[in-house]
């Protein structure tokens, strides 16, 4: 059986990941990003919306995560 919770994850969008209003719950939205292109889109949604620093290292950080763990 596929696990839901990790499906339910990957077919967020890049809004829903990066718009909570809660800091633990949006840094919860990046770290469950299960690989680099949805990192990727969540670097160029943040950059035409927010631009936030600390959100963009955040995102920077995961893809390296994704990135070593493959």
């Amino acid at each position: 059986m596929p696990n839901q919770e990790s499906e339910n994850t990957s077919t967020l969008t890049p809004e829903q990941r990066l718009t909570p209003a809660s800091f633990d719950v949006l840094r919860a939205c990046i770290v469950t990003i299960p690989d680099v292109e949805t990192v990727r889109e969540c670097v160029a949604y943040e950059n035409a919306h927010q631009n936030r620093e600390p959100i963009l290292r955040l995102l920077a950080q995961q893809a390296a995560k994704v990135r070593d763990e493959s």
